[in-house]
């Protein structure tokens, strides 16, 4: 009788895999699908101390356990280069992010960057203007884990926008968003225009491609935001 119990447990098991699987390519990837989402866990609370300062060791923190749930290895170089900003806002619960540039090398003329946002978090709006020795920067995303809305200023207005914190709002030009979903491409829709990134409930782990970045063309829409 234990035996035909233990037996009827795995096959229960055994078919849940299954059920999971039929819509998975890999263990990876089925495992996955079983874990609950990653969510929200900090808030500025966490972020700032009572003097209203950032608290670049608990960004630290957040993005870690984010790295984690996802599978993506916190390395030595990562350790070593990797950024926390929150553009001066003082709300990095909602506008900030982690980022490393592999290279940004004006040389030749080209950029890898990885963008790492925080469930709910975005980027301020901005845009990439010619310097008296660089062109325009161009770029593209790669959606490696999570998923986010990309906003551009290009197209009509879409309906059932993410929540944006009012103090970003005031300045915004970009209206028109796609959902940009794991393992989708994107382009910048056209040089010189304003866009941002904005993070699903999820977070967002994003892969940039561009052409080189002179940090004197970069533009926020927000007076008050900075890098």
């Amino acid at each position: 009788m234990k035996k035909l119990f233990t037996s009827t447990i795995a096959i229960l098991a055994g078919l849940i895999m299954i059920s999971c699987c039929n819509k998975a390519t890999t263990v990876t990837n089925c495992e996955s699908a079983m874990k609950e989402p990653f969510k929200k866990t900090y808030t500025n609370a966490d972020f700032y101390d009572a003097d209203g300062n950032f608290k670049q060791d608990v960004a630290k923190k957040a993005y870690q356990e984010m790295l984690a749930y996802y599978d993506i290895p916190w390395t030595d170089l990562l350790n070593k280069d990797i950024w926390f900003v929150d553009f001066g806002m003082g709300d990095f619960e909602n506008v900030g992010m982690g980022g490393i540039f592999w290279v940004n090398d004006a040389a030749t003329g080209y950029l890898g960057h990885t963008i790492y946002l925080l469930p709910g978090q975005m980027i301020p709006e901005h845009r990439h203007e010619a310097t008296a020795n660089y062109a325009a920067k161009n770029e593209s995303w790669y959606m490696e884990e999570g998923w986010a809305y990309n906003f551009s200023e290009i197209g009509d207005e879409t309906a059932n926008p993410p929540a944006i914190p009012e103090a970003q709002k005031a300045s915004m030009k970009s209206k028109n968003f796609t959902i940009q979903k794991k393992g989708e491409y994107l382009p910048l829709k056209a040089l010189l225009t304003s866009h941002f990134l904005r993070a699903g409930d999820e977070g967002a782990i994003v892969v940039e491609f561009g052409s080189y970045q002179d940090g004197a063309g970069l533009k926020f829409s927000n007076p008050a935001a900075a890098l």
